[in-house]
């Protein structure tokens, strides 16, 4: 069978939403909830309803509105209330769960003051109620409870500094916690001792429950002395707020209480359940591109790194199977999910799965018939309103011809102007799911 080029990018985006459908939160939850004779059974859990006084759906994340529909669906008029934090535009139709719109990545005020209300909730259960949690990925930024005197402002600059040295989310997270009044683990010592119930869509490589939107209800084995150890790394630790440098020096001489560790009390009542992950996703790319009559091949989906170094892989790749026919024949397509980093070092506009398209068409340039897409599952890369980007082995050349230096905008990580000309962005919206990104390389 004979790919050509065209044929290759309809397919990579057909292989791209397939995936994004996989990803629903909706579907995702109810595989792992169902209600059974008036019980609530989740997986290793059976909870009769009848022996709870209230119900409260409380949570954040990106997809948290689309789980929280799904929770609706089950439980209906057994909730009594609750509230959830949603990054803008990522919103559902609900009748009894409150959605609070906010910013992300970097939190505002008003993911301060749902996270304030959050937690109320959660410190209101009593022993006889149940509380429902959702987390998707955005939590951490969405639920944002800066830990007295620490004010909004200087833990939203102490995101961006993380963000723009090339933190990974598990290092950003560490040092949020630790500067959050219910992360890492804190939002379980709040509801404790209500029954707590957390249901998760994981944005995290590994699936690392502490991780996921910051662990707000998960053990967390990280310490004051971690999170000062990653700014000592990045050498932001005079670069921070006094006030965060003052709160993680103070944790460190156990002036006030780190996060709960692995077998505290807190968590006796508590049960975390991840109910979709990246691996959905990528699943589904490799079901649908053997549908479409390639040979397929998962690399992995735990791989993070700098974006430009994993683009660069992948593009070597592309080229063997064009040139060698290995590790697969033609048409061919590769598969990979997980997270990359972007280190900061320009002033342009992009995100990492754009960043990621244009460091492959590079790489991949002349060497045909080969197309590159990079998405994220959550429609947004960046500060954009793409999804990623899609390019081809003539990417590169058809750029030159507009006066349009691909290695110019790569250096200045401005991977959204280099595309938007060329129609090689992604726009699907907000998708409201959040499994990390997903990566092809399609070979005819």
């Amino acid at each position: 069978m004979t790919k050509k080029l065209a044929e290759l990018r309809r397919d990579a985006l057909r292989i791209f939403h397939a995936s994004l459908r996989a990803a629903d939160p909706v579907q995702a939850v109810l595989r792992h909830a169902r209600i059974d004779k008036d019980r609530l059974v989740v997986p290793g859990a059976r909870y009769p309803l009848q022996r709870f006084r209230n119900i409260y759906v409380i949570g954040g994340g990106k997809a948290s509105a689309a789980m929280a529909v799904a929770v609706e669906k089950l439980l209906g008029r057994r909730i009594t209330g609750g509230l959830i934090n949603v990054k803008d535009g990522h919103t559902a139709r609900l009748r009894r769960i409150r959605l609070n719109e906010c910013s992300h990545p970097v939190p505002d005020e008003r993911g301060v003051a749902g996270a304030r209300e959050i937690a109320r909730i959660a410190a209101a259960a009593g022993k006889d109620d149940l509380v429902l949690c959702l987390i998707s990925g955005g939590g951490s930024a969405l639920m944002p409870a800066p830990a007295p005197p620490i004010t909004l402002a200087a833990k939203q600059e102490t995101t961006r500094l993380l963000l723009a040295c090339g933190a990974n989310i598990h290092e950003i997270n560490t040092v949020r916690k630790h500067i959050s009044t219910i992360k890492g683990g804190q939002l379980a010592r709040l509801a404790a001792p209500a029954t707590l119930v957390t249901l998760i869509l994981s944005d995290v490589i590994g699936d690392d429950l502490s991780v996921i939107g910051s662990g707000p209800a998960s053990p967390d084995a990280s310490t004051f002395d971690d999170a000062l150890a990653i700014l000592r790394k990045f050498q932001l630790t005079e670069r921070v707020p006094a006030a965060v440098r003052n709160r993680l020096e103070k944790g460190l001489a156990g002036e006030c209480p780190d996060t709960p560790k692995p077998g505290d009390p807190v968590f006796d009542r508590c049960r975390n359940i991840i109910v979709g992950s990246n691996a959905l996703a990528v699943n589904a790319a490799q079901t649908e591109a053997k549908s479409l009559g390639y040979r397929t091949l998962v690399l992995s989906t735990l791989i993070e790194g700098e974006t430009r170094d994993v683009a660069r892989m992948h593009g070597a790749i592309g080229r063997e199977i064009v040139l060698h026919g290995r590790p697969l024949r033609t048409p061919a397509c590769v598969i990979s999910g997980g997270e990359t980093t972007v280190t900061l070092t320009g002033e342009g506009k992009g995100g990492r799965n754009q960043e990621f398209a244009l460091a492959a068409a590079i790489d991949i340039a002349g060497a045909g018939p080969l197309v590159v897409l990079s998405g994220g599952t959550d429609g947004t890369d960046g500060p954009t309103d793409a999804a990623g980007a899609i390019a081809d082995q003539t990417t590169v050349a058809a750029a030159l011809a507009r006066s349009m230096r691909a290695a110019e905008y790569l250096a200045a990580h401005d991977s959204y102007h280099f595309f938007e000309p060329l129609g090689g962005l992604i726009k699907t919206g907000p998708t409201n799911t959040n499994v990390m990104d997903v990566r092809l390389i399609l070979a005819g």
